[in-house]
């Protein structure tokens, strides 16, 4: 009798009040999706590694609690139809079966309704009694969630309208104010498209360690800044220093990582759209700007609007310190 499974299911339907282009990647990228589910952002003190490919069917990551070896867990997208609908599976610690957890996506105008279907996992007669309470924890882990999906996208949507008046490719002189960067020192090879996947993977080593190790929560970091030599876009391998900003030094254990304090300084910078590799041009048109004003230079900073993705176009401002 004690070792018959049993196991719960119940369907909690919900809204949000964005399109659904904007809400459905908060869902298939497990990077994103951990930043506003309170199932993960209530999870402090816990490790958080992702796994190839970042998002989509396939698509996977796991948490541990770095003072216990018997509390983690893993999560999987097994299924997804894009724009439609996901399938995950959340395994916690040595379950013998996973949560289920399948959502469909219903747009309508500028609103998504997400419909969640949720199966416990199986439990022993004696476990059963888990389940009466389980479904009222879920809806109001799903409650939370919702309301901080909407205050992440509200932040995302007002940053979109500010971009939207942004002027491409055209040179300009800017009084730039000093900032301090955590970040880590890198080597890439210059091939074609092999930079920027460089920078994506490190992209993700700083932003999971500022936001899971640091606990930093997205306004309390700035968009990521890459230094570098501006001549180096010419050589075969590229070094950098790739990092985000905060607003005061903490308490860091991990080598890997390091501070980089940047000056105040008058700088020329243009905005710059499309493939990485093609921002060459950018930069040697901020070179012979300085040349012709004679000006020396410093380190050429390069700002991610959007998180460097190799897969799609950058959207980066382009500074050169510049001094006589």
């Amino acid at each position: 009798m004690f070792l018959v499974d049993e196991s719960k299911s119940f369907v909690i339907e919900t809204e949000v009040k964005y399109p659904i282009e904007k809400v459905f990647p908060q869902f298939n990228n497990l990077q994103n999706f951990t930043q506003w589910n309170d199932f993960f952002v209530t999870k402090k003190g816990y490790k958080f590694s992702y796994y190839t490919p970042y998002e989509g069917q396939g698509s996977s990551m796991n948490f541990q609690n770095m003072k216990s070896n018997s509390d983690f867990g893993d999560l999987f997208i097994r299924y997804e139809n894009h724009l439609s609908s996901l399938k995950y599976q959340l395994y916690e610690a040595n379950g013998p079966s996973p949560y289920k957890i399948d959502l469909k996506f219903v747009p309508h105008n500028n609103t998504t309704k997400i419909i969640w279907y949720v199966t416990t996992p199986r439990t022993s007669f004696l476990g059963r009694a888990y389940n009466l309470v389980s479904e009222d924890y879920v809806v109001n882990t799903i409650d939370k969630s919702m309301v901080n999906l909407s205050q992440l996208l509200s932040g995302k949507v007002d940053k979109e309208i500010l971009l939207s008046n942004i002027k491409y490719d055209t040179l300009m002189v800017e009084q730039q104010k000093g900032f301090l960067l955590l970040g880590v020192n890198v080597s890439s090879v210059n091939k074609k498209g092999e930079l920027i996947k460089n920078i994506e993977l490190n992209h993700g080593k700083v932003y999971n360690f500022v936001t899971k190790d640091l606990d930093k929560k997205e306004d309390e970091f700035g968009s990521p800044i890459l230094i570098t030599d501006p001549n180096g876009y010419k050589n075969k391998e590229v070094s950098y220093y790739y990092g985000l900003p905060l607003s005061k030094r903490v308490g860091v254990s991990d080598n890997n990582f390091s501070f980089r304090t940047v000056s105040p300084s008058e700088s020329y910078i243009v905005y710059y759209q499309g493939k990485y590799d093609g921002r060459t041009k950018a930069i040697k048109l901020l070179l012979d700007k300085a040349k012709k004003d004679s000006m020396r230079n410093g380190e050429l900073q390069e700002m991610f609007i959007e998180a460097p993705n190799s897969r799609a176009d950058v959207k980066i401002k382009l500074s050169l310190p510049v001094f006589k």
